[in-house]
C-alpha cells in the first residue's frame, strides 16, 4: 500500500465499518427501542399484539428480516437500480481504462493481442516461430488454469 494513500484508505475502510455495519445495527436497535417505547406501550391494542419488548423484537424479526432478504433481491436481480449503480461505478473505475490486473491483463488482452498478430501473419503465409508457439502455450496454460477456477496474477498487482 502505497502511504501517500494510507490515510484515504483508512477514511474509506472507517466509512465502510460504520455504515455498513455499526449504523446498520446502531439504527436496527434504535428503530426497534423507539417503535417500542413510543408506539405500542402507548396503544393498548398494539400491547396485547406485543406484550413485551422481546416479543415484539422476535416477531419484528421474523416478518421483517425475510421481508428485507426480498427487498435486496428485486434491488439486485429484479430492478434497474443495481444496474444504474453499477454504471456509474464503472464510469468511476480506472481499471475500466487500462486493463486491470489478474485474468483481463495476463491472458485476455495478451491472447486478444497473439490472435491478432497470428491472424495476420497466417494472411501474409507466414509459418509460426518457436517463440510464438511457447506464447501461445503459455497463453493455454494459463486459460487451462481459469478454466479449473483458479486465479492468474492478483487484482492488488499494479504493475501495468
Amino acid at each position: 500500500m502505497s502511504s501517500r494513500h494510507r490515510g484515504f484508505r483508512g477514511w474509506y475502510y472507517l466509512r465502510t465499518g460504520w455504515s455498513t455495519y455499526f449504523a446498520f445495527v446502531f439504527a436496527a436497535v434504535n428503530t426497534l427501542v423507539v417503535t417500542y417505547y413510543l408506539a405500542i406501550e402507548e396503544i393498548p391494542s398494539l400491547e396485547a399484539i406485543f406484550p413485551t419488548f422481546y416479543s415484539y423484537v422476535i416477531i419484528l424479526s421474523v416478518i421483517g428480516i425475510p421481508l428485507l432478504i426480498i427487498t435486496g433481491y428485486v434491488h439486485f436481480q429484479r430492478s434497474h437500480a443495481y444496474g444504474s449503480e453499477a454504471e456509474v461505478t464503472a464510469e468511476q473505475n480506472p481499471y475500466f481504462y487500462k486493463a486491470a490486473p489478474g485474468w483481463v491483463r495476463d491472458v485476455q488482452w495478451p491472447l486478444f493481442l497473439k490472435f491478432s498478430e497470428l491472424l495476420i501473419k497466417l494472411s501474409k503465409n507466414e509459418k509460426l516461430t518457436e517463440s510464438e508457439l511457447q506464447e501461445i502455450t503459455e497463453l493455454q496454460k494459463k486459460i487451462s488454469i481459469l478454466m479449473k477456477g483458479g486465479s492468474i496474477g492478483s487484482p492488488r498487482d499494479r504493475t501495468i
